[in-house]
């Protein structure tokens, strides 16, 4: 599914509207109803009623999600136009236990569901007018709370807010403390859009407090009021959405924290912009699902595991690893351990000479390459050319976990960078080193291709700005990094960010917090070294490693019954 930034869904609106001459309210009238229909399946979904395939008996939608974490899910577009047509809103009823909901146009009210609107003035309050509209009919009483008079609202909004009046939806006008928030049983925030920016101020903030505090279940159209769509900040009041309906597309937003704590689980649901408009616009950013690991990437994770009846060793490729020293072999055992598992047919682990009886026979599937002069138990410089010798029968080079920093170590990573006619990935300390050495600035740009792995502080001290700024737009700094240095770029963390050379960004949503420990980033390194030496491509080696990592560490945690006791090695053994 695709990523946009506001700009993006600003212009594909007007591209919509002006270009192809599909009209502004019936792209409104598209958003309100889908909200409408994802407040039924909350309200069906708490009375114990799941709606898992269409009528033909194939699912409803894609979804991804790691482990403790909300889902994020696109509704399948062939289920979205059968919604369409009415089966949603008027087959509530057959979905519901007891006839919960009436079914057919205005066959009564549910007594048990009243939902309270939050209108704001702009697009997004129109949005929220019209799903009142389409709940009433579908027999759920719905009341507008406008945050403003509805004379301010202008454009298609006053459109709607002209056909509710006609209709005589009832509707208050925001006053602080006023509105019983204990008669309703949820809430939809229409508050503020995408246009919005910084923290909401004066009556708005009030009001969003007022309605995060009342206790209610809340559905947002499109973004929670609050969040910044863009980078994802929270910078002051906000909602807290149990579901957040991203009207078109999935906004920037919406896939980093901390605005993904506040989202709750996020559906994805077409209004009617052609996707057309979004390839000819450049829009390509995705969130790694199976479906874009395979249509954009060629990269099936089902079929990693696929292998040829004649295939031998040599068929699946040959990793070398450069890293570890007497004090921190284990990062490089799990990194080797990792590419092993990931599927390569071998693998190789260059280490400094001295450091190598310590290891003998703890990993017996990797084949172990005393480096450097006898004797030495820490990487140095000229250890570099044996490095490159190695690599000249290899398919690849991990450099950096376990490597530690020594003397020489910029001539010693810099050897390397120009040297290596092979993929080259850096991790650990091999990222410290190139910080240190005035970054990539100062380094020629590599023929083959080059994979950087930082966590965000790694990629602070690469980009040269604190940790804090890097967070608050990691798909913004990820992409124009990897554009700038020609480099892929795996920006880890809470919904890890890979970015290509040629603009395209993935976000990927599998992973847990129990991964946020000493470890596991060797076990991605090594992961995509395999797939790289399988014949990968950087970009796909990339999204699926962070993908199968991710997996891996769901599986992991869930089969320990517990994330928090999570180790780096779990992951190896659920690849």
């Amino acid at each position: 599914m695709r990523i946009v930034n506001k700009e993006q869904m600003r212009a594909l609106d007007w591209e919509t509207i002006e270009g192809i001459g599909i009209p502004a309210l019936v792209l409104m009238e598209n958003a309100g109803r889908a909200v409408a229909e994802e407040v039924i399946r909350f309200c069906l979904g708490r009375n114990g009623v799941q709606e898992s395939v269409n009528g033909n008996g194939q699912p409803l939608e894609q979804s991804v999600g790691g482990l403790g974490s909300a889902r994020i899910i696109e509704r399948d577009r062939g289920a979205a136009l059968a919604m369409n047509s009415g089966s949603a809103l008027n087959s509530a009823a057959a979905l519901a236990p007891s006839a919960t909901l009436e079914n057919g146009r205005n066959k009564g009210r549910n007594q048990e569901e009243r939902w309270l609107i939050l209108v704001g003035k702009g697009n997004n309050g129109g949005d929220g007018i019209v799903c009142a509209r389409h709940l009433r009919a579908a027999g759920i009483d719905a009341v507008l709370l406008h945050a403003d008079e509805p004379e301010r609202l202008a454009g298609e909004a006053a459109v709607q807010h002209g056909i509710a009046e006609r209709l005589n939806l009832p509707f208050e006008v925001y006053e602080p403390g006023r509105t019983d928030f204990k008669s309703y049983t949820g809430i939809v925030d229409a508050l503020l859009g995408t246009g919005s920016s910084g923290a909401p101020r004066g009556h708005y903030a009030a009001l969003i407090e007022e309605a995060a505090g009342s206790g209610l279940p809340v559905v947002a159209a499109d973004i929670p009021s609050g969040i910044d769509s863009d980078s994802g900040e929270v910078p002051g009041a906000c909602i807290r959405a149990d579901v957040t309906v991203a009207l078109g597309y999935l906004k920037a937003g919406l896939t980093q924290y901390p605005a993904a704590g506040y989202a709750g689980e996020v559906v994805v649901r077409d209004i009617g912009i052609p996707d057309e408009l979004a390839e000819q616009a450049g829009v390509h950013a995705f969130l790694l699902t199976e479906s874009v690991l395979r249509s954009r990437l060629g990269a099936d994770p089902a079929g990693l595991r696929h292998r040829q009846p004649d295939a031998h060793k040599g068929t699946y490729g040959h990793v070398l690893l450069a890293g570890g020293s007497l004090a921190m072999t284990g990062a490089s055992l799990l990194a080797g351990r990792a590419a092993l598992r990931g599927g390569c047919g071998l693998a190789t682990w260059a280490l400094p000479d001295g450091a190598l009886p310590y290891v003998l026979g703890a990993v017996p599937e990797l084949m172990l390459a005393p480096v450097g002069q006898d004797g030495d138990r820490h990487w140095s410089a000229p250890a570099a050319a044996d490095v490159l010798r190695l690599l000249q029968t290899r398919d690849v080079l991990a450099a950096g976990p376990g490597l530690g920093r020594f003397a020489g170590d910029t001539d010693w990573l810099r050897a390397l960078w120009e040297g290596a006619d092979k993929p080259l990935v850096l991790d650990a300390d091999a990222l410290n080193i190139l910080a240190a050495a005035d970054g990539l600035h100062a380094w020629p740009r590599r023929d083959a291709p080059t994979i950087l792995t930082p966590h965000p502080g790694e990629m602070a001290r690469l980009a040269g700005i604190p940790t804090a700024e890097i967070q608050r737009d990691r798909l913004g700094l990820a992409r124009r990094f990897a554009a700038e240095h020609g480099v892929t770029l795996v920006l880890k963390g809470a919904r890890t960010v890979v970015a290509a050379a040629d603009g395209r960004v993935f976000v990927n949503a599998t992973g847990n917090p129990g991964m946020a420990t000493g470890g596991t980033g060797d076990v991605l390194t090594g992961l995509i070294a395999s797939l790289i030496a399988q014949g990968r491509d950087d970009v796909s080696a990339a999204c699926l490693g962070v993908y199968l990592h991710g997996a891996a560490g769901d599986k992991a945690a869930a089969a320990r019954g517990s994330a928090a006791s999570l180790l780096a090695g779990d992951l190896i053994d659920a690849l």
